[in-house]
């Protein structure tokens, strides 16, 4: 899935009261504005971790049985792995699903996208290749995410915003168009698959955002994820159910379906809530701009694939907006340190 910019959160938050925050704004407990600094940068971290794993999708799912198609491979990754999330979350998933009806009304929402995210990203990959359909829906996800927080709460776009997504951007497209070995297979869909690689964006900003309503709620993350991705169970599982004999049938199969469905998806969905309760849904979701980096360092090392200049370059801009909200982060704590309250911008 991954999804996935600095997105403005609201401005002045009193951290005192979490009942203020939108979805965009972490939600303060208590503490000085250097408490509260610990917890910002652990939640860009565990993003990053999250990132990480997500960024190993395409170099394992490269290794499954050629007559796997693409939807038996979403369903296995996020079908089992979101069934083995909402185990773990236990009853506080259940109480996201009993919590009143707006709150199952974003968990419905939230629970669709999650079904739609891993079926549109893996056919993206199977019609456009592996490298445009991932950095398509990674490079698109931001501007879906600041566009829906903009449209829900009502949020600014600020210029670092444009900046570190425009960098982290133009990274991905030249990583998309020079990466070697990602290109689409003689008689596929090229533009079918970009198509469903803004889809896959779409629903992956989605997801962040509901999530991060969830959580503003006073849901812990595991509980937030643990719903969403069992109401995505729900539906994903009886695809599997309809596609995955190939994959399934086969040794190796069954392990490259394990994989996909505990690390990047199960493990990594827990590290990206966690950070979500920390730090602002569109920071996270350009934060997971990582992944395109770590993809292209696998596909070099294991796979076997060469790189050019520009694909390298491309990967310098990824870093260079991650280090933009870096930086962000730290100047605006100092500004605001001893004050008792946080201007946050994105």
């Amino acid at each position: 899935m991954s999804s996935s910019s600095a997105r403005p959160g609201p401005r002045a938050y009193a951290h005192a009261h979490p009942a203020s925050s939108g979805p965009g704004t972490p939600t303060y407990r208590s503490g000085s504005s250097s408490d509260r600094r610990p917890h910002d940068r652990a939640g860009a971290l565990l993003v990053l971790g999250a990132a990480t794993l997500w960024g190993t999708t395409g170099t394992a799912a490269s290794f499954a049985p050629a007559a796997a198609s693409p939807l038996s491979t979403g369903a296995a990754t996020m079908g089992v792995g979101g069934l083995l999330t909402f185990l773990l979350a236990g009853r506080s998933a259940l109480r996201v699903l009993r919590g009143g009806r707006r709150l199952l009304r974003w968990a419905l929402l939230g629970g669709a996208v999650v079904a739609v995210y891993p079926l549109a990203f893996y056919s993206a990959m199977d019609r456009a290749g592996v490298a445009a359909g991932t950095v398509v829906t990674i490079g698109c996800s931001p501007v879906f995410a600041a566009l829906l927080e903009r449209l829900l709460v009502g949020v600014r776009l600020t210029l670092r915003w444009f900046a570190a997504t425009l960098a982290a951007g133009t990274g991905c497209a030249l990583l998309a168009l020079t990466a070697s070995g990602g290109g689409a297979r003689t008689g596929h869909d090229v533009p079918g698959g970009i198509a469903l690689a803004l889809l896959a964006g779409a629903s992956y900003a989605a997801f962040a955002c509901y999530g991060a309503r969830i959580i503003r709620a006073g849901h812990s993350s595991r509980a937030a994820m643990g719903g969403l991705f069992g109401l995505g169970a729900l539906v994903l599982l009886p695809v599997l159910a309809v596609t995955g004999g190939p994959l399934l049938s086969q040794p190796r199969g069954l392990l490259v379906a394990a994989y996909l469905a505990v690390v990047p998806m199960c493990v990594a969905y827990v590290l990206f809530g966690a950070g979500l309760a920390r730090v602002p849904a569109g920071t996270a979701t350009t934060l997971t701009l990582f992944e395109p980096v770590v993809a292209a360092v696998l596909g070099v090392a294991v796979v076997g694939e060469r790189l050019g200049a520009s694909a390298w370059t491309g990967t310098a801009l990824v870093l260079l907006g991650l280090l933009v909200l870096t930086v962000r982060f730290r100047v605006r704590r100092r500004a605001g340190s001893g004050t008792g309250r946080t201007a946050r911008e994105g």
